[in-house]
């Protein structure tokens, strides 16, 4: 028998390699590459669809998108607060340190100049963008300061809450809390109304309270969930706060004056807590059609404000997401991992 036919024959359908001329490979590379630019136009204007940023050397807690939209700061559990470029290769472009423990929350002042952070040594500090030097220590808390955020608008008044049970307003003209607000729990998340008179906050008694600052007490409560709300976040036009909850749910409430008594006015379910009991946080995109939420399940949740759908559900993460933000100009959301979930920045 002939050696050529004692040879088993290729089966139809089977994948051989075949080698082609070069002028076809040519050929084929340049289809390809008119199909790329004839595609879907790019959204935004980074450099990559997916950019990683990584230098922290624990983990991710907190980051948020300047003001501008050109550069992000991110906050970590190896205390330090970093810089980015969100445009080009997103580069590292400075890093601050002050802190001495794992840094909780960070937020950009409405101008963009400073940044709030608070952390586990229980100090809320203030830093100088533009120079990354701290300048401003404010103490006071007894215990681990969990969350912090500036007025929009009015005098230069932050608002802070932590483990010890109490909520802090600071004038940072000024040395020393101007106003302490105890309540009986721990508080997890704080926040401003839009006016800047009033105090919102959550924590493990699973109640949201609103403080007002004139009366210097509790105006009301508003329940709905049924335990403990680890984030908050005001919606743009001041007329409503997002809450993200260990019960895994994703609520929104009317925080308008005379708003009907039940103020929960949408639910949203898909993300989730877990046993690591992190603070997952929430946001708004900036016009209020979008509500996001940090995640243990690895996956970044998007949802429609109106029809409450689930817009995105975006994989790719290996392990809790911890905090997002929307950026202020341009369809991109900044998700930030939890990287090594083992470890309790509280304990």
């Amino acid at each position: 028998m002939p050696v050529m036919e004692s040879k088993r024959k290729i089966e139809e359908g089977a994948l051989v390699p075949i080698k082609r001329p070069r002028n076809e490979l040519v050929a084929a590379e340049t289809e390809i590459k008119s199909l790329i630019e004839s595609g879907p136009p790019r959204t935004s204007s980074l450099l990559a669809p997916i950019m990683l940023l990584s230098g922290h050397e624990g983990d991710v807690f907190s980051a948020k998108f300047h003001p501008n939209g050109s550069t992000l700061a991110s906050a970590s559990f190896d205390r330090s607060i970093f810089l980015w470029n969100v445009y080009g290769e997103c580069d590292n472009y400075a890093v601050l340190k002050g802190h001495q423990g794992a840094i909780m929350e960070l937020n950009y002042t409405t101008d963009g100049s400073q940044l709030i952070t608070c952390a586990t040594d229980k100090m809320v500090c203030m830093w100088d963008v533009e120079t990354g030097t701290r300048i401003k220590k404010m103490r006071g808390h007894s215990s681990i300061v969990n969350s912090c955020y500036p007025a929009r608008r009015g005098p230069p008044l932050v608002v802070s809450g932590g483990d010890d049970g109490t909520i802090k307003l600071w004038d940072t003209r000024k040395r020393g809390a101007i106003q302490s607000f105890q309540n009986t729990y721990q508080v997890l998340a704080v926040s401003f109304t839009d006016t800047s008179d009033q105090l919102i906050s959550g924590g493990i008694d699973n109640d949201i309270k609103v403080w007002d600052l004139r009366k210097n007490g509790l105006l009301y409560k508003m329940a709905g969930h049924s335990d403990s709300i680890t984030g908050l976040k005001l919606s743009p036009d001041g007329s409503y706060v997002v809450s993200n909850c260990m019960d895994n749910t994703v609520r929104i409430w009317d925080v308008r004056p005379f708003a009907p008594a039940e103020r929960c006015v949408k639910l949203f379910q898909g993300a989730q807590h877990n046993f690591e009991k992190n603070l997952l946080r929430c946001a708004w995109s900036p016009d209020g059609s979008k509500i996001a939420a940090g995640s243990a399940d690895r996956f970044v949740y998007v949802w429609d404000t109106t029809s409450r759908r689930i817009l995105y559900k975006l994989p790719g993460h290996t392990g809790s997401i911890n905090d997002v933000d929307f950026h202020p100009f341009e369809p991109i959301l900044r998700n930030i991992l939890l990287h090594l979930s083992s470890i309790d920045p509280r304990s």
